[in-house]
Order: C-alpha cells, then sequence, then structure tokens
C-alpha cells in the first residue's frame, strides 16, 4: 500500500509530559513535537539528571584510560605512585556515579500512574541518551562527490533530518512519542540506502549512553544508531506501561499491549543485532529484559482477573490462585536471569529485589486464594459436583497429605482445615517478602509499594484469625504449592515500522551518472534502424530501465518499508 504523501510522523497530544520542543518539517508541513528538556517534570528532571551523570561518566573514564596509558608507559616509580593515587580517585567517582545512575533508574514511582489507587509499581527504562550530531558538512561533501550535485541546495533536506534527530532525543510519554522514534527510525532506512554505502567510510561518529551504566559508546556503523533508536521505542513502551491506572479494565488493557510491545521491541533488537558495544543492547541485557516485560504482562493478567471476576464464585477464586501462582512462576525466572553471572553487576540491586519481592508476593497470594476458594465458596450442587472435583484435582502441584481430595470439597470442616494450611503458607511468604523488600534501601523508600505488600499481609492475618478455632487442637499442616495456570498468554508484539509513514527527505536526489546511462539504454532500444544492436542490448537495457523504474518510485512516493532484511546487515 503506497500511504499519503507528507504522512506526519510523532504527532498527537502529550498530556501529562509537560512542554513541548516543536520542529516542523520544511516541506511537508508536519509538526514534530519533542518535549521541552528543559520543563519542570518530574520525569524530565529525572532525564536531566541522568543527562548529567552520562557526561561526568565520560568525562571521568576519559581521565582514567589517560592515566592508564601514562601508568604503561612510564618507568618512573615516583610517577607511578602518582598515576596510581589518581587512578584509585577516578575509580572512586566512578563507582559514586553508577552509585547514583542506579538510584535513578530504581526511580520506578515517577513513572508511574498519578491515581490515588494502590497497585504493584512496575519497572519501566530510561532511555539511552544520545550527543547531538552536525550532519550538515559531511552529507554536503558525500552529495557533491557522489551524486554531482550543489550540496548546498540539500542544506533544507539535511537541516530537517537534524532537526527529526533532535526531536527524538526527547520524545513524548504517549503514542505521539513512539510515532516520532518511528519515524525518524524509517528514515534511517532511507539514510542507510543513500549514504553508507559498505565500502565507503563517512567519518560520522554516532555517540550513545548506556541506559543503565552511563557509559559512552561510539560508533560509525547507521546500525548503531538504527539499534540504539530501537532500545529507546522498547523503552518508551515500559514507560507507557508503567503509568497507565491498571485499576480499570481499559488501563490494564492498554499496559498488556504496552509491556508486549515493549517486549516485542527488545526481542527484535536480540534477533536483528549482534555485538552490540554497549551492555545494555547485549544478547544477555536483551534476554532478561524480555522476560522481565513478559513478567508484568502475567502480572497485569492477572489484575484483569480479578478485575473481572465475581468475588465467592468456587472456579473463580481456583482461577485467580493459578494465575497468581502464574506470575509467580515468571517473576522467579526473571528473577534467576538477573542474578546470572553476565547481568548480576549490571542490574540495579533494587530491580532484582523487586523482581525476587514480587515472586514471593505472588506466591502467597496465590495460597490466599486457595484458601478463599476453599473457606467462602462452600455451596456446591450434586450436580456441579464432579466438574468442582475435576478442577481441584488439577490445582495443586502435588497431592496434599490426609483425607481424599472428593471428601476434602464434601466436608467442610476439612476444607477449612486445608484452607488454615494455605493461608499459613501465604503469612510466611508475605512475611519473607517483606524480609527481602526491607534488605534494600531504595525499595524502603517506596511508600506505596509497601503499602501493597502490607495491605495484602494484614488481610491474610485477619482470615487466619476468622476462620481459626480456639478447639484446634491439630498441628496445621503445609499446603502443596498451586499449580500455575493462564487463560491469557502473553505475547512478544514485533514493531510495526510501517504503521508510521515516511517520505524520502532526500526524495530529490538521484544520482545522474545512472540516470544518464538509463536514458541512453531506452534511447538505444527504441532506436528502430539498430534493431539488431537493440535485440543484442536488450537484455542490459531492461535492467537500467528497471532500475530507472526504482528510483523513480523512491523520488517521488511515500511508501511502507520493508525491514526483515535488518538481520542480514553487519552491525557494527
Amino acid at each position: 500500500m503506497v500511504p499519503a504523501e507528507g504522512s506526519p510522523g510523532g504527532r498527537g497530544d502529550a498530556a501529562g509530559d509537560g512542554g513541548f520542543l516543536l520542529l516542523r518539517a520544511p516541506e511537508s508541513g508536519s509538526v514534530r513535537k519533542g518535549c521541552d528538556p528543559f520543563a519542570q517534570t518530574q520525569r524530565s528532571k529525572l532525564q536531566h539528571r541522568r543527562a548529567r551523570i552520562n557526561q561526568q561518566i565520560n568525562k571521568e573514564m576519559r581521565m582514567r584510560a589517560g592515566a592508564e596509558n601514562l601508568f604503561k608507559a612510564t618507568s618512573n616509580h615516583k610517577v607511578k605512585e602518582t598515576v596510581a593515587l589518581e587512578l584509585s580517585y577516578v575509580n572512586s567517582n566512578l563507582q559514586l556515579l553508577k552509585e547514583e545512575l542506579e538510584e535513578l533508574n530504581s526511580c520506578v514511582d515517577v513513572y508511574q500512574n498519578d491515581s490515588e489507587s494502590i497497585s504493584v509499581p512496575m519497572i519501566p527504562l530510561g532511555l539511552k541518551e544520545t550527543k547531538e550530531m552536525d550532519l550538515m558538512a559531511p552529507l554536503k561533501d558525500l552529495i557533491s562527490e557522489h551524486y554531482g550535485e550543489d550540496g548546498i541546495s540539500f542544506e533544507k533536506e539535511i537541516k530537517e533530518l537534524m532537526e527529526l534527530r533532535q526531536a527524538m532525543r526527547t520524545p513524548s510519554r504517549n503514542e505521539a512519542g513512539l510515532e516520532l522514534l518511528m519515524e525518524y527510525y524509517n528514515q534511517l532506512y532511507f539514510l542507510d540506502n543513500r549514504f553508507f554505502p559498505p565500502n565507503k567510510n563517512l567519518g560520522i561518529f554516532f555517540h550513545w549512553y548506556d541506559s543503565l551504566t552511563g557509559v559512552p559508546s561510539h560508533q560509525r556503523a547507521l546500525a548503531f544508531e538504527k539499534g540504539s533508536v530501537l532500545f529507546n521505542i522498547g523503552a518508551l513502551h515500559t514507560q507507557i506501561g508503567a503509568r497507565q491506572d491498571r485499576t480499570t479494565l481499559q488501563g490494564v488493557d492498554r499496559a498488556i499491549d504496552a509491556f508486549q510491545k515493549a517486549a516485542g521491541a527488545f526481542n527484535y533488537l536480540k534477533e536483528n543485532f549482534s555485538n552490540a558495544p554497549s551492555l545494555d543492547m547485549s544478547t544477555a541485557s536483551l534476554n532478561m529484559l524480555v522476560r522481565l516485560m513478559i513478567a508484568q504482562v502475567q502480572e497485569c493478567v492477572f489484575e484483569k482477573v480479578t478485575l473481572t471476576s465475581a468475588q465467592n464464585d468456587f472456579f473463580t477464586q481456583l482461577q485467580i490462585a493459578q494465575e497468581a501462582a502464574r506470575v509467580e512462576e515468571v517473576y522467579s525466572l526473571v528473577h534467576q536471569t538477573m542474578t546470572q553471572a553476565h547481568v548480576k553487576d549490571y542490574v540495579p540491586f533494587s530491580w532484582a529485589t523487586m523482581v525476587h519481592v514480587k515472586s514471593e508476593h505472588f506466591k502467597a497470594l496465590s495460597h490466599y486464594y486457595a484458601a478463599i476458594a476453599l473457606c467462602d465458596c462452600l455451596s456446591i450442587s450434586e450436580a456441579a459436583f464432579p466438574e468442582h472435583e475435576k478442577a481441584f484435582v488439577q490445582f495443586h502441584v502435588t497431592m496434599p497429605e490426609g483425607p481424599s481430595l472428593r471428601l476434602v470439597l464434601q466436608d467442610p470442616e476439612e476444607r477449612r482445615k486445608l484452607g488454615k494450611a494455605h493461608l499459613k503458607k501465604a503469612i510466611m511468604q508475605h512475611e519473607e517478602a517483606m524480609r527481602i523488600h526491607s534488605l534494600c534501601k531504595i525499595l524502603r523508600k517506596m511508600d506505596i509499594l509497601q503499602e501493597v505488600l502490607s495491605f495484602a499481609h494484614k488481610r491474610s492475618l485477619s482470615k487466619y484469625s476468622e476462620i481459626d478455632h480456639e478447639e484446634d487442637f491439630f498441628e496445621t499442616g503445609d499446603a502443596s504449592d498451586i499449580h500455575p495456570k493462564t487463560n491469557q498468554r502473553p505475547e512478544i508484539k514485533s514493531p510495526n515500522f510501517s504503521q508510521v509513514k515516511v517520505t524520502d527527505i532526500f526524495h530529490r536526489l538521484v544520482d545522474r551518472r545512472l540516470v544518464a546511462m538509463s536514458s541512453g539504454g531506452a534511447l538505444l532500444k527504441n532506436n528502430k534502424e539498430n534493431s539488431r544492436k537493440s535485440l543484442m542490448n536488450s537484455k542490459s537495457a531492461s535492467t537500467l530501465l528497471a532500475w530507472s523504474k526504482k528510483s523513480k518510485r523512491s523520488k517521488s512516493s511515500t511508501y511502507s518499508l520493508p525491514f526483515t532484511t535488518v538481520g542480514d546487515e553487519s552491525m557494527y
């Protein structure tokens, strides 16, 4: 499908993100919006602090590199002692900056919604920072040298590209910001074909900072720029997902969609780009991020089930318990991934702790809802009994000790005893979640998470007191774990690059040498007096004409871009 000419990217409102930086595309008249980096919103303040720390890390790393080179080069013992002292000072500064950046990355509450309702906070990612670039001189030189055009006559197009890149550095936290990043990513496709031939080096360096460590990286390859923009598309989806009000069905659905798209962006980056210079784009890191996003989707599915379910239905309570067990299972997998050797020292401690807390928290919830199903949903008709029994047989990982499950379902007292065992397990897991939470200084400051854990713990204690009888002389058994099960498996939604239509900014630029060759071929083919010569050259002429048609299409039309070949690129 060929979309309309001049379709704007990055359009729409940006409610909740403060000021805008408006950039107008010269020819199409579209307005591109990036957040004003000086706007005093909580998110922009956080990103501004991140940029400042990144610059300081860059400065300290340059000093360390210089000191290390001097230490290796000198043979003077006194100089070596002085340089060693300087190195220890620089390393100390880098450690402090790393801790400050980790604290920033742990400020997940800034990205949450402003609703007064209490919900478990999600983990979003901050955007990768990049340096401002001046493409004017190198692109003008290339246009003059390769295309035989006056580079000055394309200053408007080069300026438009630079403005688009500047705008995408500060995207708004909504659909407009995503469109802005997508538009720039799509323009990079055209740019790659025109200005970055594999056998020529333009001398342009793309500078990006690691999202979590702040360590700078720079590469000449345009693929590094593409990969970094794609990472930010995924990061922005995580921020959009975290800000949703998940106490409403609409908010939960939006959060699910956002986290699934974030997982898709990171997964696409993992599968199509390799040998990344920064840790946040390494295979191990991206694998961890995909799993984290899937776990957050599964958590949203649990919340959706609790929103749409009846309160005192036996089947519903069993389903909620199994959904909670599934959330516990996926967060346990994420925690294992975060504690692996290649990831452990890189992921913020608060992230790993929060994931561990959530794993214990949802395990506790699975046992709580099992107890509710057993103790509060007592009325089972004779006709419905076989169905209840079948569901309950598949409910536990291992069969509980004691009477048969059939007897448990029929006898209210046996149900109470098993329910009490599940509540005992729930209280133990809640207390474990609160203990792990207390070990992290950053999480202790997060009031909303403390409220959620405290509320769930008190609710289980209250229910235990309600069903506990003074005459209970039996020892409460150990409840079996709940079999994890979900009715909505998360999807990994790959980026849909064609949803944002763009016009090649440099569509006026045509390689005159190839056009001349094509025209010559066309004249040769149409010369009736030289028919024999035309027949001999018809194959080569048709090839040149076909190229000419392709050039015309890219010159005058806007169309969806085929990005399936990105994985064949040699990155970095």
